[in-house]
């Protein structure tokens, strides 16, 4: 037996490639497209199913046991990209040989399309851009070019080392890959402030559906603005990207207040909807419901006496007081908010993680209208449940409110009070924990329906949710009509200008997944492109 025809015996064994493949047309595409990848790619870089690196690597940047099933569909090859070149080679070689590629930088995607797909006709291939992650700061500037294979925490911390005067708004995992977090548009503490991540991207490096090696100038504007919020893996690989920094105060302060459905939490909620997105700019209040108990956490640019003033004006019945404050540096905040203290070391935001420990289901709202309080109050018995997750609530308004809709292809910047993400993540193997868990999320989801945004109920594409409907192939392309169930709830209204360049860069769809950006039909047209 040869080592290709081994080699697809383990990926038919595997569910690599579909079960009723034959080995003879397997191996005319697999073969073919393997030798073209190590005609380009270092060896030691070029990773197969029999490889002992090959596991390994795969669950590497996985961070959700759901996709570590053995019925798991797993690559056909992963390259690990160390330059450039290498991610041409593997668009180049895929598009020849029909092999579709994921593409991932951190792993954090929560239904797991950068890594796997779910379609068992296509044979797919990883390129994993972790070795992509080199961070160069010109603090005299106030910028930096960051390798899509870097972690937000490994970007703050460049940042921090390079000025204490600097920042980047961004979100609050520090384990995040900036290739997917810019792409998908991008919020965190300094939002209210600064708006989104993707709304400071000055340029950036991508590999287009033709194996082309293009920056801001070469790739156009639609294809610039459509990388920023609509999915860079839609349009191509990312690479690299030239970020504007944002400056911060030397000090700033931080508390964390805890209050428990006895003491009034859900009065507290009912009131923050309105006060927290019309705070001034430089204050964030988010709320995290857990259990019994509503944790209302903030980061103010600025020193606690100010905090303390604006407070006791805006938010009194919260009854923050000066004792609740810490002040501490933007990078300390990064921890703070990541790791629950400020006290801990800044090296943790450098720390990867490698293993996946929970399986994770989540959704999002955008709220309008204030939830009135017997739905709060109501919603206490759905967090007393064994299975229960949490309920992260992240404020808008300030600087989000005054971006067009249209600037960037996050559409979500006027009107909405709040993101609303329903969190669950549980460690207990088997069907009954799955079943219980996922039932959780999406009931609460389901119970707060007439509360939310309508016509579309929309939510954040960097929550991914295939509950909301999955891509649909017709002639080998993406159904536009298919997608659009989707891809409104993400982008409204800018979906369809996403699609039109969709055609202009990738018109036949080589760059996809479930959820990925179809081409716009041509009898639809688009006059902007």
């Amino acid at each position: 037996m040869s080592r290709t025809e081994a080699i697809l015996r383990l990926l038919l064994a595997l569910c690599i490639l579909p079960c009723n493949t034959s080995i003879s047309s397997a191996a005319s595409t697999a073969d073919a497209f393997l030798h073209c990848l190590a005609a380009a790619i270092p060896p030691d870089l070029l990773h197969t199913p029999p490889s002992p690196s090959y596991s390994p690597l795969l669950l590497s940047s996985v961070r959700n046991l759901r996709f570590v099933t053995p019925g798991t569909p797993r690559p056909l090859a992963i390259v690990a990209a160390g330059e450039a070149s290498h991610a041409q080679a593997a668009v180049r070689c895929g598009r020849l040989h029909g092999v579709s590629v994921r593409v991932r930088s951190g792993g954090h995607d929560y239904e797991g399309l950068s890594y796997l797909s779910l379609d068992p006709r296509e044979p797919f291939a990883l390129l994993d851009l972790a070795a992509l992650r080199a961070v160069r700061v010109d603090p005299a500037r106030a910028e930096a070019w960051v390798g899509s294979g870097a972690t937000l925490g490994e970007l703050y911390y460049a940042v921090a080392a390079a000025s204490r005067a600097l920042a980047f708004p961004a979100g609050v995992c520090p384990t995040v890959g900036v290739g997917g977090h810019l792409s998908g548009g991008g919020f965190g503490t300094l939002m209210r402030r600064y708006g989104l991540a993707a709304d400071h991207v000055l340029d950036a490096v991508l590999v287009d559906a033709s194996g082309r090696l293009l920056n801001r100038t070469t790739m156009g504007e639609d294809l610039f603005w459509a990388i920023r919020g609509g999915g860079g893996e839609s349009f191509g690989v990312v690479l690299s990207w030239k970020l504007r920094l944002v400056r911060v105060p030397a000090l700033v302060t931080v508390f964390t207040i805890r209050r428990s459905r006895k003491q009034s939490a859900t009065h507290l909620i009912a009131k923050w909807q309105e006060i927290a997105p019309a705070l001034p700019p430089d204050l964030y209040l988010r709320v995290y419901v857990r259990n019994q108990d509503a944790q209302f956490q903030s980061l103010f640019l600025g020193r606690c006496d100010r905090l303390v003033s604006l407070m006791r004006a805006h938010f009194s019945d919260l009854g923050m007081v000066r004792a609740d404050c810490e002040e501490i540096t933007w990078i300390q905040s990064t921890v703070y908010f990541a790791f629950h203290s400020s006290s801990k070391p800044l090296e943790l935001l450098l720390d990867r993680g490698t293993k996946p420990d929970s399986y994770v289901k989540a959704k999002s709202d955008y709220v309008q209208v204030p939830i009135p309080w017997h739905v709060w109050e109501s919603t206490w018995t759905w967090l007393a449940k064994q299975e229960a997750g949490i309920l992260i609530l992240d404020p808008y308004g300030g600087r989000m409110g005054r971006v067009a809709p249209s600037a960037t292809p996050f559409p979500h910047r006027k009107g909405n009070l709040y993101n609303l993400q329903y969190y669950s993540s549980w460690s207990e193997n088997g069907t009954d924990a799955f079943d219980k868990h996922m039932a959780w999320v999406r009931g609460l989801y389901k119970q707060m329906e007439p509360y939310v945004s309508k016509n579309p109920r929309t939510g954040y594409v960097n929550y991914r949710d295939l509950d909301l409907g999955r891509n649909e192939l017709g002639d080998n392309v993406t159904s536009y009509a298919k997608a659009k169930v989707w891809g409104e709830k993400y982008f409204k209204g800018n979906f369809e200008r996403l699609a039109a360049v969709k055609a202009m860069v990738d018109p036949d769809d080589f760059f996809r997944n479930e959820q990925s950006i179809p081409p716009l039909p041509a009898a639809k047209g688009w006059n902007s492109i």
